[in-house]
């Protein structure tokens, strides 16, 4: 693992913190010091905590976790409703080390048209323009061809979370290696990576792939790692909601084998995280981590 590595996507949850409403489960206790203890396993000791959805717009917990972790060692993507803005409020995140915001559309399964996908996007980007912060979408990759006519217009950077959440073919009728190209929205992704204002995280292949060797997802990574290397990050969506209990090393070590094969394990682990969550580059990485 590289020094000073990131791992761009994981949750704290504990269920002492208020659900939303409409949330589909009941987190179990996974808060800062589990967070330290699972990120030791695989080498990292910096963290960017993405909202989950069980908490709606409520980013209590998170923050928390935020403020115990300090900036040298965490980075925050919130939750938010664009139309009830408290800017003040805004202001307090950033310098907490908040530096985006998440749109989940994947969980579940929001509709939407062309129009308002776009109009709702553009809200998003409207609300965090001002702070320079990174639009997090969960989205399925068959939407792809709708983002890259949205994306460039909106004027900030944006995440795709989980290898942009494609439809892979069942693993028992299919010939490997996979063409990426033949997965709807895949060209679209490349597209928009190579545009320069979309990053993608290689991150959670077991909500998608059904193959134990990660061969869908691998085909897509190598193909970003080829064409777009400086837009890919790493991430390891700990604690595997509603797959709690999984191993992630494995998929872990495939990741630090396609960017070994690629020259370009520093770049994904480390200097593409620190380029898209704004973290100085000239900071002492040895600080220790601080746990609540």
């Amino acid at each position: 693992m590289p020094i000073d590595a990131w791992d761009s996507h994981m949750h704290v949850t504990d269920p002492e913190y208020p659900l939303a409403s409409d949330a589909a489960y009941v987190p179990s206790l996974h808060n800062l010091t589990d967070v330290r203890n699972f990120e030791q396993t695989i080498g990292i000791q910096n963290t960017v905590f993405i909202q989950p959805s069980i908490y709606g717009d409520d980013n209590s917990c998170l923050l928390d976790a935020l403020r115990a972790a300090g900036t040298s060692h965490g980075r925050g993507v919130v939750a938010i409703n664009p139309d009830m803005l408290n800017i003040t409020e805004l202001q307090e995140w950033h310098k907490l080390g908040v530096r985006g915001v998440r749109l989940n559309l994947k969980s579940n399964d929001a509709t939407y048209t062309a129009n308002s996908l776009s109009n709702m996007l553009q809200k998003y980007a409207d609300a965090i323009r001002g702070f320079k912060w990174v639009l997090e979408l969960y989205i399925g990759m068959e939407a792809m061809p709708v983002l890259e006519k949205i994306v460039p217009n909106l004027g900030v950077r944006v995440s795709i979370a989980h290898f942009g959440a494609p439809t892979l073919p069942d693993p028992k009728n299919t010939t490997y290696p996979l063409d990426p190209y033949k997965i709807t929205g895949f060209p679209s992704l490349v597209n928009l990576t190579l545009a320069g204002a979309t990053w993608v995280k290689f991150s959670a292949p077991y909500r998608f792939d059904n193959d134990t060797q990660f061969r869908g997802v691998e085909s897509i990574a190598r193909e970003l790692l080829k064409v777009a290397g400086d837009r890919c990050i790493f991430a390891s969506d700990w604690p595997h909601t509603r797959y709690e209990g999984l191993d992630i090393k494995p998929f872990v070590e495939a990741v630090l084998d396609w960017t070994d094969e690629a020259n370009l394990t520093k770049e994904v682990f480390s200097l593409n995280a620190k380029e898209l969550w704004d973290i100085d580059q000239r900071r002492d990485s040895q600080d220790p981590l601080k746990c609540d």
